[in-house]
């Protein structure tokens, strides 16, 4: 059985309420369930980790090492301004997938630049 960690960064915790005409209404608890049940019928183990802190997420990633075989992390706000998360993603030898919930490019241009997309596997 593979072991993926799926984290979630600031404010993803208020899906289903904040920017419900970017987000959806989706919440984020909706959205782990949808998540468990699929991994549960292709003989996946999926943990889940949300955090507005972004200390709280390199220990998380840091910690992904030894115990999971894929990192999928949408690292909400922190995609666009942390180096710490970058070099904590560079240090994990499984799979990274960048997940953002809209299209980064039709947004704020900050948000057109992600410090993670250069070490992740995929976006």
């Amino acid at each position: 059985m593979k072991n993926i960690l799926i984290i979630n960064g600031p404010n993803l915790n208020l899906l289903g309420e904040r920017e419900k005409d970017k987000y959806g209404n989706s919440s984020y608890e909706e959205i782990k369930k949808n998540c468990l049940t699929f991994s549960k019928k292709h003989n996946i183990n999926v943990s889940f980790f949300q955090s507005n802190i972004e200390g709280e997420i390199v220990d998380e990633i840091q910690n992904a090492r030894k115990k999971q075989d894929c990192l999928i992390i949408n690292a909400g706000g922190y995609t666009h301004t942390s180096v710490a998360i970058h070099d904590a993603l560079k240090i994990l030898k499984i799979p990274i997938i960048e997940l953002h919930i809209t299209n980064i490019y039709k947004r704020e241009e900050f948000r057109h630049k992600s410090l993670i997309s250069n070490v992740a596997n995929g976006i």
